[in-house]
């Protein structure tokens, strides 16, 4: 059995390490609710441009955007990863991260070409640990996303749609159902389709000024940046709440450590004692 000093000393570490743990269990319960808010903040407006762009696609248009053009062989696909900067978030990222991987060996089974953006440090390590394709990553977006940060990277994937480099590109990040529960989800982002988008109650027509072209190009590009951003708002949403559980789960199981070696200090003390006890009487027994 340990001496009372180490045992002693392992109780100390451990009540460090909970009070860090319970620090960040707050932390994330308070940035969790301002990341819940954002992302409640942000679904109307994804929802409303995916029913106009849904609109759009049934609609009889003179031009045809080039992400509603599905296209008859894909041998390239574009795959945009969504993770945290940061770790101690339980497996929010290494759940997302093993959909992507597993995906991703289908379609190389399949004979395509996967070409990966990563946004997220967790995310743009383990796809270069991987070996896979990087073409574009951003890293410490902080706990507001903001979506000037983003464009950067998400036009490099749109660009190579445009010029044929890639022929399908997908989203995955962890969709947030509520506090205790977050499930990493994969969403085809182009081409767009009517299928994926639902289809509308009735069809609208569309008179443009001056012309289809530019306006159909900004509603284009403004759905795409919104689903993008919609699913940052997700995942952050996620990471704080995962990050919360797994710091109050942390504590927890901290507080039944120090328990139990409290436990086995006083065991060891009485066990001391009782020794110095029986030494004592002995000796005066000897004595008498």
């Amino acid at each position: 059995m340990a001496g009372s000093k180490e045992i002693r000393t392992k109780i100390k570490s451990v009540e460090n390490t909970r009070k860090i743990t319970k620090a960040m269990e707050m932390v994330a319960a308070s940035k969790m609710r301002k990341a819940q808010d954002r992302m409640r903040a942000s679904r109307p407006y994804a929802e409303k441009i995916r029913n106009v762009a849904a609109h759009l696609s049934f609609a009889q248009v003179e031009y045809k955007h080039p992400y509603l053009i599905k296209r008859d062989v894909v041998k390239n696909v574009g795959l945009i990863v969504i993770s945290s900067d940061k770790g101690l978030c339980g497996g929010l990222n290494t759940n997302m991260l093993r959909l992507s991987v597993n995906q991703m060996k289908t379609w190389e089974t399949e004979g395509k070409a996967v070409t990966v953006s990563a946004i997220g440090n967790k995310g743009f390590g383990f796809m270069n640990r991987v070996g896979a394709n990087v073409k574009s990553h951003i890293t410490g977006l902080g706990d507001v996303p903001h979506l000037e940060s983003l464009i950067g990277t998400i036009k490099v994937m749109l660009d190579a749609y445009t010029d044929g480099e890639i022929d399908q590109l997908y989203i995955c990040y962890t969709r947030f159902i509520n506090t205790m529960k977050q499930e990493p989800v994969m969403q085809q982002l182009l081409p767009l389709s009517g299928e994926q988008l639902g289809s509308p109650k009735g069809h609208w027509d569309y008179i443009y000024e001056p012309e289809a072209k530019p306006v159909v190009d900004q509603l284009m590009m403004r759905y795409v940046e919104s689903l993008v951003y919609n699913a940052v708002a997700e995942n952050m949403a996620s990471e704080q709440s995962s990050r919360m559980v797994a710091m109050k789960s942390a504590s927890d199981n901290a507080k039944e450590v120090i328990g139990d070696l409290k436990l086995i200090y006083n065991k060891a003390r009485q066990a001391a004692i009782t020794k110095e006890i029986s030494e004592i009487v002995g000796g005066a027994a000897a004595v008498a």
